[in-house]
């Protein structure tokens, strides 16, 4: 990739990164789409945010993406919000116009929706859900459900005051079918139909751990997280043991990555070319895991 004066840059803001494969997929794309654009990485945490996105507002990019732990705090430093990012309470994708002002998206939600509903064959309407995380992947994943019609949404966080307010957002914007669930308490899950780990525990620091206690997975269910490195986390592995569907954030990525690239270029993303590199991605770690 020939990087210029003229290439417009693109970054991920927050910590930790070391695990995603974004940066990878997205300049896959650009290439095969003949984009001059380039995807990079910048850890932080909420200390330094504003003073980050400021500067960006004035640099030579695109615009920037947005992850854990920044999704909810990067609102305050945004001139405008996408109408359903507003009710959604979470930005993961941010526009930079012409004359520096910052428009703020969710293109997570979407993305959760096409890949739990492509891949995992779920309807939204006649299924009760179960969210392990109230942050801001929990907050688009619950509230694109909410918007797609689901039945029952049951919400559990360490975080009670983050949970009850995901909650009074989810009944009062979209429809009242959330209902917060005290931390620990997993007796739900028995009557669901899918239960998410939005949490963030499974990878990074905490890879090995899950989030909830393996005797409460019951058979029939489909189990999804967002984590996508590893592959298979334990919250996963323990729903594989108990014969349960599982499904990781692969596909997530896939189609929020995809809009992405949408809203920065205005040009369709090349899909296939997109999930064809991630798919590699995958073979080589698995590959150097078992020479490990």
């Amino acid at each position: 990739m020939n990087i210029s004066v003229n290439t417009k840059m693109i970054t991920l803001l927050g910590t930790p990164l070391s695990q995603s494969f974004a940066a990878r997929m997205q300049n896959r794309a650009y290439e095969a789409a003949g984009l001059d654009l380039f995807y990079f990485y910048t850890e932080t945490d909420q200390e330094h945010l504003g003073e980050i996105v400021n500067g960006l507002r004035y640099m030579h990019v695109a615009g920037f993406a947005v992850t854990k732990p920044n999704k909810v705090k990067v609102l305050e430093y945004l001139d405008e919000l996408h109408p359903l990012c507003r009710k959604m309470g979470s930005c993961n994708t941010v526009v930079r116009t012409p004359d520096h002002r910052l428009i703020g998206y969710n293109t997570d939600g979407a993305g959760f929706y096409a890949s739990i509903t492509k891949e995992g064959h779920v309807q939204t309407e006649t299924s009760t859900f179960f969210c392990i995380g109230s942050g801001g992947a929990g907050r688009a994943i619950c509230s694109v459900l909410a918007y797609h019609g689901a039945a029952r949404i049951y919400i559990t966080d360490l975080f009670e005051a983050s949970c009850r307010e995901l909650v009074h957002d989810i009944n009062t914007s979209f429809a009242p079918v959330a209902e917060f669930v005290p931390a620990g308490d997993f007796s739900r899950i028995a009557g669901c139909d899918v239960v998410i780990n939005a949490s963030g525990i499974g990878m990074g620091d905490s890879i090995g751990t899950t989030p909830m206690p393996k005797e409460y997975v019951r058979p029939g269910q489909l189990y999804f997280d967002a984590c996508y490195n590893p592959a298979r986390t334990e919250f996963l592995k323990n729903a594989e043991e108990k014969g349960c569907r599982v499904l990781n954030g692969l596909g997530m990525s896939l189609y929020q990555g995809a809009a992405q690239i949408e809203l920065w270029t205005g040009q369709k993303a090349p899909l296939e070319i997109m999930r064809q590199e991630l798919l590699a991605i995958v073979s080589e770690e698995k590959n150097e895991n078992t020479r490990l």
